[in-house]
């Protein structure tokens, strides 16, 4: 006899990650396929042409796909089913929820921000069960929040809300702010790179790890790795991003009160172990009574957050 499964889609800008779920999230298939070069219309021939794949693959292992999530990295809009991806080339209003119907019949399809189903994973399957008021923090490449608010994700009146790498945690405002906003410019994955480089431009007589490699090839990985073995310069850039993480969930617990902010992206990761410190940083700054009632948090999922979100979606469409 064959069953019904959920698919959930999550769209980066480097990658197409997919999984088969059950529908108390069971995870039965799981894939991923990179985007190379493709831009535009490729990108969405590129995941139509998976979505008939694995349906064509679930069918023939007995699970019959009846409902499709979709994350994306950028703004999904409600109305119209249309996205504006930065990163991904010719994605300014594209057409993505037509495009998927096209190849899907009558099978309800549903497109969110990455932000978005990132909280949601965490509610259905990792550290946010149970919650009616939590924020994902994902601090990976950029940064931005999905935020849920009495059991719903928070959209705003043009479905931009979290977009909390352009929080103003520091004055005065420079022109370099204009591309990404001021938080994610600090504290983001590129934004803590893009520090270590202007301290090792500006101080000749440091001499530590992160001198051994050419200054344009410096990672975050490298970062955290001098930073674990002691590095001087990699202990100033943390501390100075933990002072903006700090301020940033303090901003966040003041005026959502929520019972969980959860940390994740690429950035934590390694930086899991900084969490305490946030904290203690957020103290000092967000509203006494909010603080002592929020858990700080590590994703449950890591990098499949997203996936997992994605599949709540198709799990939301049944249930609505």
């Amino acid at each position: 006899m064959k069953t019904m499964a959920l698919l959930g889609i999550d769209l980066g800008g480097t990658k197409l990650a997919m999984a088969i779920f059950t529908d108390d999230g069971h995870i039965l298939f799981k894939e991923r396929v990179p985007l190379g070069n493709r831009k535009g219309n490729e990108v969405g021939k590129l995941i139509t042409d998976q979505i008939s794949k694995i349906m064509h693959f679930s069918e023939s292992q007995g699970n019959i796909i009846n409902s499709i999530g979709i994350s994306v990295p950028g703004i999904s809009h409600n109305l119209t089913g249309t996205v504006w991806a930065p990163n991904i080339p010719e994605w300014d209003d594209y057409p993505l929820l037509s495009e998927v119907k096209s190849v899907v019949s009558e099978i309800p399809v549903t497109i969110d921000s990455d932000r978005a189903c990132c909280i949601l994973g965490e509610l259905w399957q990792g550290n946010a069960r149970g919650c009616r008021d939590a924020i994902f923090l994902a601090v990976g490449t950029g940064i931005g929040a999905g935020i849920l608010v009495n059991g719903e994700i928070l959209r705003g009146s043009h479905d931009i809300a979290g977009s909390i790498g352009w929080m103003a945690l520091k004055r005065p405002f420079d022109d370099m702010y204009s591309s990404c906003g001021c938080f994610e410019f600090h504290a983001s994955g590129e934004g803590i790179v893009k520090v270590v480089r202007a301290f090792l431009n500006e101080e000749n007589e440091y001499s530590g790890e992160l001198k051994s490699k050419p200054i344009d090839d410096i990672t975050s990985y490298d970062l955290f790795s001098a930073y674990d073995n002691g590095d001087l310069l990699a202990q100033k850039v943390i501390q100075l991003s933990v002072e903006f993480w700090g301020m940033a969930v303090a901003n966040l617990v003041s005026i959502f009160n929520p019972e969980k902010i959860i940390f994740g992206g690429g950035v934590f990761g390694p930086g899991k172990s900084l969490i305490s410190r946030i904290r203690n940083e957020a103290t000092k700054w967000a509203q006494p009574i909010s603080i002592n009632q929020v858990i700080i948090d590590i994703s449950a999922l890591e990098g499949d957050a997203g996936v997992y979100g994605a599949g709540f979606l198709a799990f939301r469409n049944l249930r609505e």
